[in-house]
């Protein structure tokens, strides 16, 4: 149950955090309007009311404003010329104008692996019924 629960938790903070929730609650909206539309137009003329941009619903207006919002509050491009980040556990490469030596590890490598002789066994038989 505590799984389940977490799992849930972490969905809702992914969805509030990347902006999902707004999409939602969009969607949402746009549902409760074709529903109002549709009792009263048929299905093609509910379905173009709802997606007129000049008739919004207070859902749609408020949701609108909140995406506003999140896009001033959003961090502006990084400006030219930026810092690098500087990584510490970083091994950086060595290079080297020379060659190495070749040393007994390399020439065992290049030694050619051992053959593996066939079996002299005959494989299984199923006895005879």
């Amino acid at each position: 149950m505590t799984r389940r629960i977490a799992s849930l938790s972490l969905l809702c903070a992914w969805l509030c955090a990347s902006g999902a929730m707004l999409d939602l609650t969009q969607v949402f909206a746009w549902a409760r309007m074709f529903g109002g539309y549709a009792r009263s137009e048929s299905v093609l003329e509910a379905a173009r009311d709802t997606f007129d941009p000049a008739k919004p619903c207070a859902l749609c207006r408020a949701v609108s404003r909140a995406r506003d919002e999140s896009n001033r509050q959003a961090p502006g491009p990084r400006p030219q010329g930026a810092e690098k980040i500087l990584l510490v556990c970083e091994n950086p490469t060595v290079f080297s104008l020379f060659r190495p030596r070749t040393g007994w590890l390399e020439a065992e490598a290049l030694r050619p692996a051992a053959t593996v002789a066939e079996v002299p066994v005959p494989p299984p038989r199923l006895p005879a019924a």
